[in-house]
């Protein structure tokens, strides 16, 4: 979806797997916080959770700055999470959590509904009765 969303196009195929777009802390009313403090993420702590991360979240349209776009992504979005995210690596390691752990995995909650990243168009409505089924009815 991103790709075909973006003006510049993807270079490279895309996934055979759902992967997590992002995670970012909501409102109930009004738009989603953005750019809450000014805390740069400590990339060199990173580490282990490289190879995952670059699986389950990357860069797909720069398959070189993954560590950038997760960078930018904890910037605009991580730094909102405070207290329930801690930290940028607290930020990290619960996109992995959530994505393996908890079962939040949307390409195998997809996968199950019979619901594949093959080009064939799916109706909203048929791709979120899957995920909420998937989920528990979890938002």
């Amino acid at each position: 979806a991103v790709c075909n969303s973006n003006p510049t196009p993807c270079k490279d195929p895309p996934d055979k797997l759902f992967t997590v777009h992002g995670l970012w802390p909501s409102n109930k009313n009004g738009p989603d916080p953005e750019k809450c403090k000014n805390i740069k993420m400590n990339s060199q702590k990173i580490g282990n959770m490289t190879a995952q991360l670059e699986i389950i979240w990357p860069n797909v349209l720069n398959r070189t700055d993954h560590v950038g776009f997760w960078e930018r992504e904890w910037l605009k979005h991580g730094t909102c999470g405070y207290p329930t995210i801690k930290d940028d690596m607290h930020y990290l390691k619960t996109v992995i959590r959530m994505y393996i752990t908890q079962k939040q995995n949307v390409s195998a909650i997809l996968s199950r509904a019979t619901i594949q990243p093959n080009g064939q168009n799916r109706s909203l409505v048929d791709i979120e009765n899957a995920i909420r089924s998937g989920t528990n009815n979890m938002k």
